[in-house]
């Protein structure tokens, strides 16, 4: 199933998502924890997209705007279980 899949999404997606996640995950070095989880939302998001949509730009696009939104809630609610004390730690409630 994976194979026909793939081949109906066609080499171009495929290497284009290829691409974007590994121009995400090198460029991840100097991100805070919230840049980061929107950026591997989106390159899940788009990869998902490419793969539902048979490779189309249309379906591409929203899968990586939808993946950006998750980024964004789960960062959100990681956020909600820790706080920085006066000296800049980190402390998990």
């Amino acid at each position: 199933m994976l194979n026909h899949i793939l081949k109906r999404a066609g080499l171009a997606s495929l290497v284009s998502a290829t691409v974007l996640a590994g121009s995400l995950s090198s460029g991840c070095a100097n991100m805070n924890d919230t840049d980061r989880r929107i950026g591997t939302g989106v390159g899940i998001g788009a990869v998902t997209g490419a793969l539902i949509s048979g490779g189309r730009p249309g379906g591409t696009a929203a899968g990586a705007v939808l993946g950006a939104g998750a980024g964004w809630l789960y960062d959100r609610e990681r956020k909600r279980h820790y706080y920085y004390d006066r000296h800049g730690r980190r402390i998990y409630r």
